[in-house]
């Protein structure tokens, strides 16, 4: 399915379909597990131009969806991008890759050195205003008023966004781990590929991701840390899963009690059992103004799922995953 559009999408708003063609084709991206990588030099030489003119909309209070890949992030963000109001990036790395070159997790743009935490410092004024004239131009293209950005890691950038947007609004998402392990595990199997003597999957080329998370993520989490040794010989899609959970959930709840008054936070499953409630909810938190047709889309497109059944984690990270899933308030 390109660009997440389906025919319930298209018939409901149907220029709402061009403005996600737009975002799709020229600033999200393609990452290494997809086709079409070719376009990305494209999308990057577009950015270099737009940087060095001038700003030509202002930017108003940008939505980020944060939270484990694979736990409704997308299906939020589609369903957001209904309103009339809103332009929905899909995890759009090439753009913030042309922002910071250190953004580049998973190797999709290059293989130097990325960094998974950025703080105020790493928002110099030229990374301020190269988002901003990005920010702006997509607005202009599209005629959206309001962006949000589904980009998860970025629960580890909030400090370095909040320097760059002060006003952002942030949904920090959150699904029971079981869910979120299961779908991370059959995400890499059935997308993961063999590009010569490399691996590309959901731990980037050659697990690069996995590495930044054990040498910059693990020292900090209070749970992990001193469990670092062992889960570096992790090899199992199911337990590496588990540690990216722990590690983003813990940072999500952390993040909350900083940023109260910014960010939300929301359970995968109320949003799927109350769809109406939850979207009118959001409506007030992010300041949109009230739209019926958004609210009656999120109604038919939500949908409860069965939850998946536990499986057998490592010894050394069961005790900290039952603690955080005790934290959310999961049994």
């Amino acid at each position: 399915m390109v660009a997440q559009l389906d025919n319930l999408y298209l018939k409901t708003r149907p220029l709402k379909g061009l403005t996600r063609l737009l975002g799709y084709g020229l600033f999200e991206g393609r990452p290494l597990t997809t086709k079409g990588q070719w376009i990305n030099p494209l999308v990057l030489a577009q950015f270099s131009l737009v940087k060095r003119l001038p700003q030509i909309k202002k930017v108003r209070a940008p939505i980020f969806i944060l939270g484990t890949g694979r736990s409704g992030t997308t299906i939020l963000g589609v369903v957001l991008s209904m309103h009339e109001a809103v332009g929905f990036l899909n995890e759009p790395k090439a753009l913030w890759f042309s922002v910071n070159p250190k953004d580049d997790l998973i190797g999709s743009y290059s293989r130097a050195e990325a960094q998974y935490v950025l703080s105020e410092q790493d928002a110099s004024p030229e990374v301020r205003q190269a988002a901003h004239r990005l920010y702006a131009y997509y607005q202009s293209l599209t005629g959206s008023r309001r962006v949000v950005d589904k980009y998860p890691e970025m629960i580890f950038r909030v400090p370095f966004v909040k320097a760059i947007f002060p006003d952002a609004k942030f949904i920090f998402l959150v699904r029971n781990g079981w869910d979120t392990i299961e779908s991370i595990e059959h995400w890499s199997e059935r997308l993961g590929v063999t590009s010569g003597e490399e691996t590309h999957d959901w731990w980037g080329a050659n697990n690069r991701k996995w590495q930044f998370m054990l040498e910059q993520l693990l020292p900090l989490d209070p749970l992990l840390s001193q469990k670092a040794a062992t889960i570096a010989t992790y090899k199992r899609h199911e337990d590496m899963a588990a540690v990216e959970w722990i590690l983003t959930m813990n940072k999500g709840l952390e993040v909350l009690q900083t940023y109260q008054s910014s960010v939300y936070r929301l359970h995968y499953e109320l949003l799927v059992q109350q769809p109406r409630q939850v979207a009118t909810t959001l409506t007030e938190f992010l300041e949109l103004e009230t739209d019926p047709v958004f609210l009656d889309y999120a109604e038919k497109v939500l949908r409860p799922a069965g939850a998946k059944k536990p499986v057998d984690l490592h010894e050394a990270i069961r005790a900290p995953f039952r603690e955080v899933m005790d934290l959310l308030g999961y049994v």
